[in-house]
């Protein structure tokens, strides 16, 4: 294979701008996957009550 020099570094660009955009990407759906994981938690602890299981009621 006969490449030039520029024809290389034009390659070289392209590979390095489309990784550059797949690690964007990503950071964005880690961030967003965060978040909602975050605010699931919140939903989830806020919504406990800590009356609820301490006593069992027992007949025979």
């Amino acid at each position: 294979m006969d490449m030039s020099i520029a024809a290389m570094s034009v390659v070289s660009s392209q590979q390095q701008a489309a990784q550059d955009f797949g690690v964007g990407v990503l950071r964005m759906a880690m961030a967003a996957s965060t978040q909602g994981t975050e605010e699931l938690l919140g939903e989830m602890t806020g919504s406990l009550d800590p009356n609820l299981g301490t006593n069992i009621d027992v007949q025979a």
